[in-house]
């Protein structure tokens, strides 16, 4: 039998969690009666002009403007987010992919590079081999190429970093905490890499050598991947979904601290409430302390 008895006899931050709490509201709550505030996303106003919620969120302020930011929501697509999606159809010169929008995501066949990175016009040929390129149930990471007018998506993966994905495991988190960043493919020192999609997907896997990172995806290595690697990507999972249990932001410092404060306890152990916040409580301190 495991028992711990918490370090939770102190205050955790008491004072920070209840002014979270004040600004969360849910559908219908009252968010102002003043009348001068303007009507934002996630708000809609009443008969006698005072100010709703139509969603349950945090409530954000700009100036005179108030909108509502949903706690969980689909993903809305911006031009250069980096994503993860799943093959679904292949169509004629194109491929639908399921993104976690709204709308499925569209990825053009001239939108694609070429086994080897090749550069050329796409022929009726290579029309005919879409199916060998992607097929359904692919995973790739890609790239926002364009916004349609019904908010879909068209997505380009001509960089060599981007195409299908190999051998690893996928997580799914609200779209609202991964943290915009200049990039979002990194490689940990821990052995792993990690890609996180603005759309709340993220993709962990083992580094693979500079060869592989040259074939744009299509030849994947398929050989048995050794213990220590499944067990380093198996605990970012864990450090992950603990992140995203607590609404903490995803970025690659948050990760790598939440990875390196696990170090002491067991794989499986990381999910466990007490334990998670014992750990939370480090990487907390130390973003504070690296103001990061």
């Amino acid at each position: 039998m495991d028992i711990r008895v918490s370090a939770a006899g102190k205050d955790r931050d008491t004072r920070s969690h209840v002014e979270e709490i004040e600004n969360l509201v849910t559908p219908g709550d009252i968010i102002t009666s003043d009348s001068g505030f303007m009507r934002g996303h996630g708000t809609y106003n009443s008969e006698d002009d005072r100010l709703l919620a139509s969603v349950a969120g945090v409530v954000e302020r700009v100036n005179k403007l108030i909108c509502v930011k949903p706690l969980k929501t689909r993903y809305n697509g911006e031009i250069g987010d980096v994503v993860i999606g799943r093959i679904i159809e292949v169509q004629q010169r194109r491929w639908k992919v399921e993104t976690h929008a709204k709308l499925d995501s569209s990825l053009l066949l001239s939108s694609v590079n070429l086994p080897g990175g090749e550069l050329r016009r796409r022929s009726e040929e290579d029309e005919k081999m879409m199916r060998e390129y992607l097929k359904e149930g692919d995973l790739i990471s890609a790239e926002v190429q364009s916004v349609f007018a019904d908010g879909s998506l068209s997505l380009h993966t001509r960089s060599l970093k981007y195409g299908k994905l190999g051998q690893g495991t996928l997580v799914q988190v609200s779209p609202s905490l991964i943290k915009r960043r200049k990039t979002h493919f990194h490689h940990l020192p821990c052995g792993a890499t990690i890609i996180l999609g603005n759309n709340g997907y993220v993709w962990i896997c083992p580094t693979e050598t500079e060869e592989m990172d040259q074939t744009g995806g299509y030849e994947l290595n398929l050989k048995p991947v050794q213990r220590s690697d499944r067990e380093v990507v198996a605990r970012l999972r864990n450090c992950v979904q603990l992140l995203a249990a607590q609404k903490m932001q995803l970025y690659d410092t948050s990760v790598l601290y939440t990875y390196e404060a696990s170090l002491n306890f067991k794989i499986k152990d990381i999910l466990k409430p007490e334990i998670g916040l014992e750990i939370l409580e480090q990487t907390q301190h130390r973003l504070e302390i690296e103001g990061t």
